[in-house]
């Protein structure tokens, strides 16, 4: 069988190789690789910046956005064979700590959490893989061209829950969202954006192509330029932050409305200091009774979440995000350039 592995913390390990079959335990299911996302995270593990193999293990089944059909389940699991499946992330520390205990296990405080892919359990980069039946989720059938999308779509529907949550604490009756940066997530969380009725703008630094025309055709607004020169003309009730960029994330610190909520979801690379004027961001937020807040990865209601999500969207639109596809026996090359103008690369398997 093959598989797409890295040794991490080792640049430029990537490669495609012969493993050993999946083994099914007694609760999990046995299920047919369809496709796999690639998106940032991948890439720095690639490039060595973080991941951990299984314990006594040097290498990694990369890859956390899956997507793949059951080929065997065990009686009472709720699935059957032919079903379209996502496997969730995370898993739970094993202490647990409180939120990991109460099934808030994307909220883990301690930091020993497990991932697919990512950190000691392999990920869904192989032509076959294994999943607890607890840690599936069912995708509609017609779902399947575009049932990759699902695992970054949790990340949007969990920061939304958030949002949404956050906005509880006193009349919340938002009109208008901002999303910088028009990338898978950025996209993604215009689409749920749009999905609730709002005034949805997204600023990215792309002056034409697909991430302009994506965005026209979901009925939002494109921009280029800054977050400042787009507040002066529209009061920005939530912004969703994509980019990672330390000028974008300071930007929408200072420029969201009064009451204003700013959900950070982007990763950037770490970078040197900057200068942040203290005094007027401090009584932004204590006079303007502001909220910032950071959201990452997603627990079990949020894949159903962004189930629903999906399958309400326009199918054709999704398959649009997905800009290239490769083959498994190709995959490896993903990783030696840098993804330039793509907006989701996907791996079919």
């Amino acid at each position: 069988m093959k598989a797409l592995t890295v040794e991490p913390m080792r640049n430029g390990s990537v490669r495609v190789e012969d493993v050993e079959p999946p083994v099914p335990g007694e609760n999990d299911l046995l299920v047919d690789g369809i496709a796999l996302g690639v998106c940032g995270t991948d890439r720095e593990i690639a490039g060595g910046e973080y991941g951990a193999a299984p314990p006594g293990r040097d290498r990694l089944i990369l890859g956390h956005e899956s997507l793949g059909r059951v080929r065997q389940a065990p009686p009472g699991s709720g699935f059957s064979p032919g079903d379209l499946v996502v496997g969730i992330v995370r898993r739970p520390d094993p202490l647990p700590c409180g939120p990991c205990g109460h099934g808030e296990f994307d909220m883990c405080r301690n930091g020993e959490f497990t991932e697919r892919g990512i950190k000691e359990l392999d990920g869904f980069g192989s032509q076959q893989w294994t999943v607890e039946a607890d840690y599936a989720v069912a995708l509609a059938p017609a779902l399947e061209r575009v049932g990759v999308l699902m695992e970054p779509a949790t990340v949007v529907a969990k920061a939304w829950e958030q949002i949404e949550r956050i906005g509880g604490r006193a009349w919340f009756d938002p009109e208008t969202v901002l999303v910088t940066g028009a990338g898978p997530i950025g996209l993604l969380a215009a689409l749920l954006g749009v999905q609730r009725g709002l005034d949805v703008h997204v600023l990215d630094r792309a002056e034409e192509g697909v991430k302009p025309e994506l965005v026209a055709a979901l009925g939002a607004t494109y921009h280029t330029g800054s977050v400042a020169d787009l507040a002066a003309r529209v009061p920005l009730d939530v912004i969703v932050e994509t980019t990672g960029a330390t000028p974008v994330i300071l930007d929408a610190m200072e420029h969201n409305a009064a009451d204003g909520i700013v959900c950070f979801v982007g990763l950037g690379s770490a970078g040197g200091p900057v200068q942040i004027d203290s005094d007027l961001m401090g009584r932004r937020l204590v006079l303007e009774n502001d909220v910032l807040f950071g959201s990452v990865n997603a627990n079990r209601r949020h894949y159903e979440q962004a189930a629903g999500a999906l399958e309400k969207a326009d199918h054709a639109w999704l398959e649009r995000l997905i800009t290239r596809r490769v083959p498994l026996a190709e995959a490896a090359e993903v990783f030696a350039a840098p993804p330039g103008d793509q907006v989701k690369v996907v791996v079919d398997l």
